[in-house]
């Protein structure tokens, strides 16, 4: 299996996460690539390469233009403004005030962003760039005829909604994925996210659509992040009605709860016969993650692996979350050796 890498992934480089009320070191931080990496090398799993530069376009296909606008440019107001720390939002549109686009960077950062935890820093676009670039490349692998391929995304992706970012993501990678492989002439696609939190930001995208299947098992909004977007009557709207899935399940779920959903997810994608499948690859369902509450063990995920094997799909894993940083190569690698049969 090919693995797309870039280290211009380590220009993003974080130094503030907001969590319990502290500024802390992020969870997500460069050294996670390095971990998932080693053991692509380690175990022999194929070659590595550079993603290749698809501009801009297939980018605002799917974002909003003056969203990847704020992106390209937050740093540089945020600097101009005379702050000395990170960019970080402090104040929404919520509920019943207007919905209008701000001048001033503390505005826009509000105004763009779905979550505090995720500060904007010096390299932040310039990443997000590159593993957009990740993504595509590896979807073009597909095209050219691969049977699957790994898009080692960092920043990730499956948060970054339409025109927002936050839980980590900037650019949604995995949509950037399947609307590539659309363009290229697919006629249906299905992303399944197994990432430990709900990928609102995908499911935002594909929402009134029904060329892209989205399915997601993870924990419940009322519980964990992103709280508000995520629960299992939310099933699409227009076109895209019946399109979306969710399988929100409670902390605590270990592989055995979590492989129900996951078991009829596959029988969803069955009956979709999509031309291809990318899986949103979030091994946080690890039962020693920091920040996530699911018991799966190591051996789980080269079972699910091969699971994910027998819908005999050409199939793209493009990297999400996973923040037990001691564990996460092995557990990445694990889906991917189990996919492969090893």
């Amino acid at each position: 299996m090919i693995t797309v890498y870039s280290e211009d992934h380590k220009l993003r480089d974080a130094k503030t996460e907001l969590a319990g009320g502290e500024l802390v070191a992020p969870f997500e931080k460069p050294s996670r690539m390095d971990f998932i990496v080693d053991q692509v090398t380690v175990t022999e799993l194929g070659e590595i390469r550079a993603p290749d530069d698809f501009g801009l376009e297939p980018i605002t296909q799917l974002h909003d233009s003056e969203y990847v606008e704020f992106l390209a440019e937050a740093w540089g107001l945020w600097q101009e403004a005379g702050y000395q720390g990170e960019a970080i939002a402090t104040c929404w549109p919520a509920r019943r005030m207007a919905q209008r686009k701000p001048t001033d960077i503390d505005g826009l950062l509000g105004y763009y962003c779905l979550a505090a935890e995720t500060s904007i820093t010096a390299g932040t676009y310039q990443a997000a760039l590159a593993s957009a670039n990740v993504a595509l490349s590896g979807a073009e692998l597909l095209n050219k005829g691969e049977l699957n391929a790994f898009s080692l995304c960092r920043p990730p992706g499956h948060h970054a909604a339409i025109d927002m970012f936050g839980g980590y993501c900037f650019f949604n990678n995995a949509g950037l994925a399947a609307q590539h492989l659309l363009n290229q002439g697919a006629g249906r696609v299905a992303i399944f996210d197994v990432d430990y939190h709900h990928g609102n930001g995908t499911q935002d995208i594909f929402y009134i659509r029904d060329d892209v299947l989205f399915l997601s098992i993870h924990a419940h909004p009322a519980q964990e992040f992103p709280h508000f977007l995520g629960y299992a009557d939310e099933n699409g709207e227009a076109k895209g009605k019946g399109f979306n899935i969710n399988y929100p399940l409670y902390r605590g779920a270990n592989f055995e709860q979590w492989l129900e959903p996951f078991n009829d997810a596959l029988n969803q994608i069955q009956k979709y016969s999509p031309d291809a499948l990318i899986i949103s690859l979030g091994v946080d369902t690890f039962e020693n993650d920091p920040i996530s509450y699911f018991k799966l063990q190591s051996e789980d995920f080269i079972t699910y692996g091969n699971y994910l094997a027998d819908l005999n799909l050409p199939t793209l894993f493009v990297m999400e979350g996973g923040y037990a940083v001691e564990e996460i190569g092995i557990n990445t690698v694990n889906v991917l050796k189990g996919f492969e049969g090893r």
